[in-house]
């Protein structure tokens, strides 16, 4: 008797458990795209080693390079990519979650960061509790659709509605929330918009948003009311 073949997804949890390659995943998680020195440093390896690395997670379709100038630059390969580890995320932290984001260096994480180009942690959460509470987004089958106040709002901050391909808005459970934050081309756009502004600015090194002074003026009355 033969055995079952292999599930495919044997071959991807083979390279998620490399703690470098895992290291590596987790900074393009952000949403932006980065050379393989700064992957290299992030993860703490030589350049020589992160290049083999991030030559395995594109043979396995989990990243894609961009060759720009003299550089390359990597990101996640898709979306789907992206909910995969966070859902990753989700149950490697289920034991014991509440004392470990008490920890200091878990701290900036959980107050705001990327999730593959939407914000997330506890103002990604409050942002979508606000869209919800003023009305300004509806539910339908494929997630959320603004209201006439809803756009109206946009358009006093000064954003379009974003148009294109991509789920305008959905539902993303959080990471360390374990509630959920507004995914989509929509989250995208806003998270640009308070980028541009300067009122979040993103670390070196990992996924945190710091909340600018500008920021503690003009965004987090909005989000936190």
């Amino acid at each position: 008797m033969g055995h079952a073949p292999e599930p495919r997804f044997a071959r991807v949890a083979a390279l998620l458990a490399d703690p470098t390659r895992a290291r590596m995943l987790a900074l393009l998680l952000a949403g932006e795209s980065r050379t393989a020195g700064e992957l290299a440093r992030g993860a703490g390896v030589t350049p020589q080693a992160a290049t083999s690395q991030l030559a395995q997670l594109e043979d396995a379709g989990l990243i894609r390079a961009r060759k720009q100038g003299r550089h390359k630059y990597f990101a996640l390969a898709d979306v789907e990519v992206a909910h995969a580890l966070e859902a990753l995320s989700l149950v490697a932290e289920r034991d014991d979650v509440t004392a470990r984001w008490r920890r200091p260096a878990y701290q900036p994480l959980k107050r705001a960061r990327r999730c593959y180009g939407h914000l997330a942690g506890e103002l990604g959460v409050a942002q979508l509790k606000m869209l919800l509470a003023q009305g300004h987004l509806r539910e339908s089958a494929e997630g959320f659709v603004p209201t006439a106040s809803g756009e109206d709002w946009l358009r006093q901050l000064g954003l379009p509605l974003p148009t294109g391909g991509g789920r305008l808005a959905y539902r993303c459970m959080d990471w360390s929330e374990r509630q959920d934050h507004l995914a989509g081309t929509l989250a995208t756009a806003l998270l640009d918009h308070y980028l541009q502004r300067d009122w979040l600015r993103p670390g070196q090194e990992d996924r945190a948003l710091r909340v600018t002074p500008a920021g503690e003026a003009r965004l987090l009355p909005m989000l936190e009311p």
